[in-house]
């Protein structure tokens, strides 16, 4: 069956062409938060002329739907308008971060150790090479993305199998697992800052930080790793097929293998040094009882360590970065570092401008008390027909996935949703951070068959050079056993460390008495 075939037919591709066309017509996550800013204070307007109330479960009072076409709400939306944006929990944690990552992703760094991962990888070890290198360069953002995948098609060429399989299980390690890593990325400060603004509905001064999924994610890697290669090696490859060079690009397939320049080598090394001595020293002021970074009662949780989190990686990038830098010759003066931390932040325009839209509907979404009342209905609702347990947990890790289909940022979406299910999930005694967590799950295993992700077009693109008869339902295809898979024991796992009882983060479990 030829590939235009194969995107004609069967209920599943009729499925994705309905998703594609209204992902499609959804507009730029920023519009979407000024129509959802509108239509909220239409609903506070109706959902305050009938004057409706619910009572706090926790303190007792008495929770009013206000309107914000009242004059103390016009008032409110105008005067909170700059602290509403520059209060947002997430913007400074993420800024933050992005210089030292940034930074480090300017100078080369992740490019090389990429490279260096994959291509010395022992040829029966290169699977799980290119997903482990996929999950751990989320880091990197974007430059994991335009990366891995095309050089995962080159090395499995290079050793004859199948190019198309080795982009296969790039992607996969990119996308699926963007939200795991053994280090604490972008992402973590990114949804710990909405989890905490969400969280606050209810306790006011409560705190979710980037380490509180850290445990869970570092397993995770772990299990994408394998069960991706397991994919890759049982499903996916064998399924393609032997290769056929007749429809590729022959300049691609004439192409060679850049590796990294001796000088790289050797700035990853003494990068990887740097890293290392600075881990060292951090440990020195942790481990002892009376560590520097510890609490005054001796404790590691808490800690000055784990609520200065941030800062201590920002400096560990930095210093990776310009270890790297000055070796491999990609800074030459010390005014290269915040020329090249500038240029990383301009990647970062389009993040800004969506937060700002972001930030003025979820604090006009609290202020009218909508959230909050939503939230203590539903959870009544919830209790009253006995789903609180991991059936509602799980159910909402569907809807997730089902969501992330036709809204392809991770942090619109749960910038979205956060307002009303963390409120709902600690409502019901479970944890921010455990909301977060079943987030993370649904939101990574769609990413890579969603129709409106636009990597998946640009992923689509650097396939059809190795096939040029590979369309939209070809890679979703061939990323679905992926999806499916990857999802069910995601869940099971899930479910396991739940009923385990291991804590999902440095003292973080999943309920709130944890």
């Amino acid at each position: 069956m030829s590939t235009a075939q194969m995107e004609k037919k069967g209920l599943f591709n009729r499925f994705l062409n309905v998703v594609e066309k209204v992902g499609n017509k959804l507009p730029h996550p920023f519009i979407l938060f000024i129509y959802l800013a509108i239509f909220l204070m239409i609903v506070s307007f109706i959902v305050n002329l009938f004057d409706v109330t619910v009572t706090h479960p926790t303190t007792s009072e008495e929770i009013v739907a206000k309107s914000l076409l009242s004059k103390e709400g016009v008032l409110y939306m105008l005067s909170s308008m700059l602290d509403n944006f520059t209060g947002f929990a997430p913007f400074g944690l993420v800024i933050v971060m992005m210089f030292g990552i940034g930074l480090a992703q300017k100078v080369g760094f992740f490019e090389t150790f990429m490279k260096s991962t994959i291509i010395r990888a022992p040829k029966g070890l290169i699977t799980y090479a290119i997903i482990f290198t996929g999950v751990l360069g989320n880091i990197a953002s974007d430059a994991a993305m335009i990366i891995i995948p095309p050089l995962a098609g080159m090395v499995y060429y290079a050793i004859g199998r199948h190019p198309l399989a080795g982009m296969a299980a790039a992607f996969a390690g990119v996308g699926i697992g963007f939200t795991a890593n053994f280090l604490i990325a972008g992402t973590d400060a990114l949804l710990s800052g909405i989890t905490t603004e969400a969280a606050r509905i209810i306790i006011p001064d409560y705190t979710v930080t980037p380490v509180d999924n850290w445990f869970f994610m570092c397993a995770s890697v772990v299990m994408l790793v394998f069960v991706g290669a397991f994919i890759t090696d049982k499903i996916v490859e064998p399924r393609l097929g032997k290769f056929d060079p007749k429809y590729a690009d022959q300049g691609l397939i004439n192409e060679k293998i850049s590796n990294p320049t001796s000088q790289e080598i050797k700035g990853l090394r003494n990068a990887v040094i740097a890293g290392g001595l600075y881990i060292v020293i951090l440990a020195a002021l942790i481990v002892p009882v009376n560590g520097f970074l510890r609490s005054d009662e001796g404790t590691i949780i808490p800690s000055p360590f784990i609520s200065n989190i941030i800062p201590i990686i920002l400096i560990m990038f930095i210093l990776v970065a310009v270890v790297y830098g000055k070796t491999a010759g990609t800074i030459k003066k010390s005014a290269d570092v915040p020329t090249l931390m500038a240029e990383a932040m301009k990647d970062m325009s389009g993040y800004i401008v969506l937060i700002f839209a972001a930030a003025q509907f979820i604090s006009y979404f609290n202020w009218t008390n909508l959230s909050t009342i939503t939230a203590i209905s539903s959870s009544s609702l919830l209790q009253n027909a006995n789903f609180t347990g991991m059936g509602f947990v799980v159910s909402f890790i569907l809807l997730v996935t089902i969501v992330n289909l036709v809204i392809s940022s991770g942090s619109a979406q749960w910038a979205l949703m956060a307002p009303v299910f963390v409120p709902l999930f600690m409502l019901l005694d479970y944890d921010p951070a455990f909301a977060q967590l079943a987030y993370r799950i649904g939101d990574s295993t769609t990413n890579n068959i969603s129709p409106v992700n636009p990597y998946v077009i640009m992923v689509l693109g650097f396939m059809k050079r190795y096939d040029s008869r590979f369309g939209f339902g070809s890679i979703i295809s061939l990323m679905l056993p992926y999806t499916l898979i990857i999802l069910v024991i995601w869940i099971v796992m899930f479910l396991a460390w739940n009923l385990i009882g291991i804590p999902i983060g440095p003292g973080t479990g999943v309920y709130l008495d944890q």
